[in-house]
Parts: C-alpha cells; structure tokens; sequence
C-alpha cells in the first residue's frame, strides 16, 4: 500500500506541474471537462501499476473513455487519477488522486492523495485507515452519529436530491450541510468529522471505490438507497444513488 500511496503523490506531482504551466479543458462525451492533468497523472499510476501489481487489470477512467477496458474477473482496479476536475479547472484544491482495489465486488484498499494540501489517506480491509500530513501519520476512524447531525454533500451534483433526502429521511432533525468536491468526503467521514454523505445521482465507480475502501477500514459503511451495501463490477461501471455513513444504516429511501 505505500508503494501505492507514493504514486499518488508522484502523479499529484505531475497534476500540480500542469497547474503552473497552465492548461486547457476538454469535453468529453458525457460532458464533463478533462484536462491534460487527467491523462497525465493517469499515466503515471498505470505505470506504477504495472510495475508494483502487473496481475491485477487496472480500470481507469480515461482508459474507459477511449474504449480501453481490460478483461477482469472479481479483482480489479478502479483508477480515477484526477477526480474533481470540474474544481481542478475552477480553481478549487478539492480534487484528488484515487485508487481503489475491488476483490469479489467490495473495495478493500484505498487510496486518495489531495495534491492541494498534501493529505494523503490510506485504508485497506483488515488493518488501521491512515492520514498522512507532512510526513507524519495518524490513524482515523469515524465516530458515533453526531447531533445535529452533519451532512456532506457534493459542490456541484445533485446537490438538491440530497437535501431532499436528507429532509425525508430525518424529519424535524437539525442537519448542518457541508460542501465540498471529489473524494474528499469519504475521507472527512473517514475521519470523524461528519456524519452522512447522501449521494442522489449516478457515479462512476471509480468515483468512489478508494474512498469506500477506507470508510470501511475506518468503520463506515456506505449503502445504496434501497438500503444493500454498494458493490462493484456493475455494467458500465455506474453506481445508483447511495448513502455513506460514519458505520450506522441510514434510512433507504427512493430518493
């Protein structure tokens, strides 16, 4: 895993060199932008990849976009080298680097990298989740249902569907609503600091199976909206709506 965690640094390297030689976005087919700092980190974690893990098929974001999809079988990787583009061409520091390992549709290793701030976050099934800053370590963990109870919700998508489940699910309860981009918040449940991330609205798993992999080191869990743990390996590689907690179930609902 730190081999891992060192090519997400290496590829926020190079996404943070694309910022200060300056750059241009693109749309894809899906409309979303993608940028030279996309392909660029992206490149850098296949490499790594092949070298560290050569057995293990890498499904990466771009690769997909180009009709590059390698044959798995139950063990994969889902790869998203710069997730929150739309921020990363704003201005905003809430982009990351994401990499996830999918075995028998859970993921059980994570890692994500915010080349912004240089916070780096590590979880694997079956040991301790860490963050580190500045070279120093420090395991995390989520913490007991707050009250009020803090929801996260993204910048950008969907944003109006989770409020609106929020509503439901929790009627008459005071909910403080914090918004931020990318991965970053599995990670901020993954530390304790919220509560509930409600996500109304397709993903793509890439999107989300790094920062999955370290709720559920941490002591999270993050279901669909029917209320059935959210797996991976689906056709198209899309997730339906869901619902990331600090380890307690919230409420399924239709939302």
């Amino acid at each position: 895993m730190n081999q891992l965690g060192e090519a997400a640094r290496e590829a926020g390297a190079v996404i943070l060199e694309v910022v200060r030689k300056g750059f241009t976005a693109e749309k894809k087919t899906d409309a979303s932008p993608v940028t030279d700092a996309d392909h660029a980190s992206e490149a850098v974690l296949l490499d790594a990849l092949r070298r560290f893990v050569p057995d293990v098929p890498v499904v990466a974001e771009e690769q997909v976009e180009a009709g590059n999809i390698p044959p798995h079988e139950d063990t994969f990787f889902l790869v998203d080298a710069l997730d929150g583009t739309k921020a990363f061409v704003e201005g905003r520091p809430d982009y990351t680097v994401n990499i996830g390992l999918i075995e028998n549709g859970v993921p059980t290793l994570g890692v994500i990298f915010a080349p912004a701030s240089g916070k780096l976050h590590l979880g694997r099934a079956g040991g301790s989740p860490l963050v580190e800053v500045d070279g120093q370590r420090r395991a995390i963990s989520t913490r007991d249902r707050g009250r009020p109870l803090v929801a996260l919700t993204s910048r950008s998508h969907f944003t109006q569907g989770a409020i609106d489940y929020l509503e439901r699910a929790f009627p008459g309860e005071p909910v403080e609503r914090e918004e931020f981009g990318s991965s970053l918040k599995f990670t901020i449940l993954a530390e304790g600091q919220a509560d509930i991330y409600p996500r109304v609205g397709p993903t793509s798993e890439w999107d989300t199976a790094a920062g999955h992999a370290i709720l559920l080191a941490a002591g999270g869990r993050c279901d669909g909206m029917d209320g059935t743990p959210l797996q991976y390996g689906k056709k198209a590689y899309l997730n339906p709506g869901f619902c990331a907690t600090g380890g307690w179930k919230a409420p399924a609902i239709n939302a």
